[in-house]
């Protein structure tokens, strides 16, 4: 039933606000993801050893993990509109020239630069869900932009191998950077803030702060002085729950990041699957990744709305999919590809599940510190996108990538072991 005040039923523009965000993820995870489509051709062009690439494609995340805590920041001192735009266009003119790159060095330095330019774009995320979303819609909401990065990989994996056929790794990296930048435009002339939006009502605003969203904080561009402390700093790195949700973070985005890295090369080079072939194999575990964190995000808020306890209703589904995401060892044991698959899609749905994870960002952080909260989560759980890659890289030289599985597998079991061990009663530190 809509909630009425007056005669005015609410307005849904928190929808379409929401629509904007899984769009920027589409395009984010597109500029992520780009170099592993590119990654066989592109190192036996330049080339580079596995080693050297396990060390380019953990580039991207010495930048992003980094400049998490002051991307958090900035995401607490500036508004969305702005800074969004503004990486949106810088990351995708990083992208575009590494359609130029010419070697290991300069390719490794444009990935440092397109790591930090997206480095403040999953708390902007976080913040404009918990702006635009009561507490009772968010765990969805965080599920369907995270959805983004699936949804976008797994149909347009097959589209990313198909423009490299044609156009070669080079034309790949150019073309995905203009989309980039195209969006960055669009991004800037549709988005508000709830305040700002003149298609939102006085029901939705209503709706949105009696459920907990949180948007008549101080404006973007006044002074935040406090945000900035070490007091604040030293907040957000204590306390046990923190920690074990930083840890699981780690965990889920080692599996991760196997698959935005070397898991198109392991189906060519380790599996020997053709290149065209691989394209679209590699978009199934996308889509269980995207199945897996949908699923997980409204059966969270399902179990809230039933009764369940905050803390059993968000960590019961990561725990579970922590679990699963430890069945890619399962691959180490076939020679089939259909099973390799299987063994794939399922783990990848296990740590889809996992990624609702940012909901305890808005459940856990200090109202004025939700941004800076939001950037030390991620660069907990983004330092897997530097150690991972590298790590697989030496397990993997000498042509065996089975260690690197279970390596994978391990740190799964380790995350589900943090949030069953570590993380206590859910509640807001402040």
């Amino acid at each position: 039933m809509e909630q009425v005040i007056g005669k005015a039923p609410k307005t849904r523009v928190r929808y379409g606000m929401l629509a904007l965000v899984f769009i920027n993820v589409v395009i984010n995870y597109l500029d992520r993801s780009n170099l592993s489509v590119a990654a066989a051709s592109l190192s036996k062009d330049l080339a580079l050893s596995p080693v050297e690439m396990g060390y380019i494609f953990s580039a991207f995340g010495w930048t992003y993990a980094v400049l998490q805590i002051p991307g958090g920041l900035v995401a607490d001192r500036f508004g969305p509109r702005i800074l969004y735009a503004f990486c949106l266009i810088t990351w995708s003119i990083s992208t575009v020239f590494q359609g130029f790159a010419r070697g290991f060095a300069s390719l490794f330095a444009l990935r440092l630069a397109t790591g930090a330019f997206e480095a403040p774009s999953y708390p902007i995320n976080n913040r404009i869900v918990t702006s635009w979303f009561p507490d009772n819609e968010r765990a969805a909401a965080t599920a369907m932009y995270v959805s983004g990065q699936f949804i976008g990989l797994a149909f347009l994996t097959p589209v990313l191998v198909t423009i490299q056929y044609y156009a070669g790794w080079k034309g790949l990296f150019v073309i995905t950077g203009l989309v980039g930048l195209v969006w960055g435009v669009v991004w800037y002339l549709s988005y508000r803030d709830p305040l700002e939006h003149k298609g939102v009502n006085e029901a939705e605003l209503a709706y949105i702060e009696e459920g907990g969203g949180l948007f008549r904080g101080k404006k973007a561009g006044t002074k935040h002085t406090s945000v900035w402390s070490w007091e604040n700093i030293k907040l957000v790195f204590r306390g046990r729950t923190l920690w074990g949700v930083y840890i699981a973070q780690f965990a889920v985005n080692a599996t991760l990041w196997f698959f935005l890295t070397w898991f198109p090369t392991y189906l060519v080079k380790y599996r020997g699957l053709d290149f065209i072939k691989s394209g679209y194999l590699a978009s199934i575990p996308f889509l269980a990744a995207c199945a897996g964190v949908l699923l997980s995000g409204f059966l969270s808020d399902n179990l809230v709305k039933k009764g369940w306890s905050v803390s059993a209703a968000r960590k019961t589904p990561i725990i579970v999919g922590l679990i699963l995401s430890t069945s890619i060892v399962g691959a180490n044991y076939s020679t089939d590809t259909a099973y390799i698959i299987f063994f794939m899609a399922f783990s990848f749905f296990g740590a889809g599940m996992a990624l609702i994870s940012w909901v305890f960002v808005s459940l856990l952080s200090p109202k004025h510190l939700i941004g800076l909260t939001g950037g030390v989560f991620n660069f907990m759980g983004n330092l897997a996108s530097i150690i991972v890659p590298i790590v697989i890289g030496y397990l993997a030289k000498d042509g065996d990538f089975k260690p690197a599985l279970v390596f994978i597998g391990a740190l799964g079991l380790i995350g589900a072991c943090s949030y069953i061990f570590l993380v206590g009663k859910i509640e807001r530190r402040g």
